[in-house]
């Protein structure tokens, strides 16, 4: 429910703006004096104040001017019975969101307020999209039908709804911000900001100014107020990635925000009501990290409420071509090019590769592969691979028992039929060609493609 402080010296006006306004469904505050008023300003999470312009001991500039330090993004509707051109102008130039005349009809009034709440929701989710650098709000496609990932999503889907504390858990690369938009959007929060912060990509000395925000003033360079991340996300849902990087003072006040729902500027002398859905994500073991005192215990308990382990992608392979074709989809309409499809090869290459950096990894690949070909086939060469990580895969499928010369037996084995079989395709079967650029005689390799099977 939105919260509206109206500063209104006439008991009989106010009462009645009280009544019309709680019949829209909002919540009402009212001050019968400008000094009243600025302390409610300062004392009260509002979202809207509508002011009288004349008013007892302060008057509704100075209201204005409170309202606008306390939260530059507030809105604030001036009433007046004095309605001159230099008046409203004045009210404007302060910062004022609208100005209406008395008397006036309540339901043009109603008409100001939900335009100012809209407007404001649009000033904060456009100082959220610049800070994204344009990044994208809704529901996010999760891509795969394997088993581990059903379970993830099934999770998502059972906690989104309740407003506990979500953990997400997994390798770099798996998709943990993916997840915390799931659980966004399927919350009853998902008309409010999603606001994302990389814990990691902020510099520790600032960090806690972008999370809480600071008071003019309150260090060097601080010249205006800034509204942090928890302001923003008011309502909303909050999402601290790579939370393990936060250092051990910022994690106390992460823990009073859970504890209490309040945070507090830099340089702030008083608390701040907030209502925010914390999900939190981390590519660490955090009970090690507890263990070894880089983590504080008492917020790990309260963060690992209701914890989900995003598998990685060696672990759900069954989801490659899925992804592939997601993937291939995307980029083949982003680069503006004719549909692309991959072949047995170059998919076969896809799904044996370890993926160290899971599903983002596999997107990068699969850009660059778009953009090498010339044909309408992804081909095996298309593919770049890290080839050391390769290497370990075809590794993996070696005997590691037996005779020392048994495991180089079948090491070679893999290399040749790998080389002959590329040499091969490259040359369109012609076995001639393919011996001169295998620099080995044509009966050596017709002996080599009969004992590998590679007749075919």
């Amino acid at each position: 429910m939105q919260t509206i402080l109206i500063v209104e010296d006439k008991d009989s006006m106010a009462q009645m703006l009280r009544e019309t306004l709680e019949t829209e469904g909002y919540h009402i505050i009212i001050a019968s004096d400008g000094q009243k008023g600025i302390r409610c300003i300062r004392d009260s999470h509002l979202d809207l104040v509508l002011t009288d312009l004349k008013l007892p001991k302060k008057d509704g500039i100075e209201v204005l001017k409170a309202a606008k330090a306390e939260n530059p993004l507030m809105p604030v509707i001036m009433m007046t019975a004095f309605g001159t051109v230099e008046t409203a102008v004045a009210a404007m130039k302060e910062g004022a969101a609208d100005f209406i005349t008395k008397p006036f009809d309540t339901d043009h009034l109603i008409i100001l307020i939900r335009r100012a709440l809209e407007n404001q929701r649009l000033l904060t989710e456009n100082l959220l999209l610049r800070d994204e650098l344009g990044g994208k709000f809704g529901m996010p496609e999760i891509i795969g039908r394997s088993r581990a990932i059903t379970e993830v999503a099934q999770n998502v889907q059972k906690v989104a709804p309740a407003r506990t504390t979500v953990l997400l858990l997994g390798e770099s690369g798996t998709g943990k911000e993916l997840f915390a938009r799931a659980i966004h959007h399927l919350s009853n929060r998902k008309e409010y900001p999603f606001v994302p912060i990389n814990c990691a990509a902020i510099p520790r000395e600032l960090l806690e100014t972008e999370l809480f925000g600071h008071e003019r003033g309150s260090f060097t360079g601080a010249e205006t107020r800034k509204i942090g991340k928890f302001e923003l996300a008011d309502k909303g849902t909050i999402f601290l990635d790579e939370i393990a990087e936060m250092d051990m003072s910022l994690q106390a006040k992460i823990l009073r925000v859970i504890q209490e729902g309040e945070i507090e500027r830099v340089g702030g002398v008083r608390a701040i009501s907030i209502d925010v859905r914390l999900v939190a994500a981390s590519n660490k073991d955090l009970e090690k990290a507890v263990q070894e005192k880089l983590f504080r215990e008492d917020l790990f308990y309260r963060l690992n409420v209701f914890p989900i382990v995003i598998p990685p992608l060696r672990d759900r392979r069954d989801d490659i071509p899925l992804l592939v074709d997601y993937f291939m989809t995307k980029y083949c309409r982003e680069l503006k090019t004719s549909g692309k499809t991959v072949s047995a090869e170059a998919l076969e290459a896809l799904m044996s590769y370890p993926w160290k950096g899971n599903v983002r990894e596999l997107e990068n690949c699969i850009e660059r592969a778009i953009i090498l070909s010339e044909t309408d086939e992804i081909a095996e060469d298309h593919i770049v691979l890290n080839r050391r990580m390769a290497m370990e895969a075809v590794l993996r499928n070696l005997p590691m028992s037996g005779a020392l010369d048994e495991v180089t037996r079948e090491a070679v084995r893999i290399a040749e039929t790998e080389r002959i079989g590329k040499a091969l395709k490259e040359t369109k079967g012609n076995k001639s060609r393919a011996a001169e650029l295998l620099q080995v005689s044509y009966k050596t390799l017709l002996t080599k493609i009969k004992d590998y099977g590679l007749e075919t």
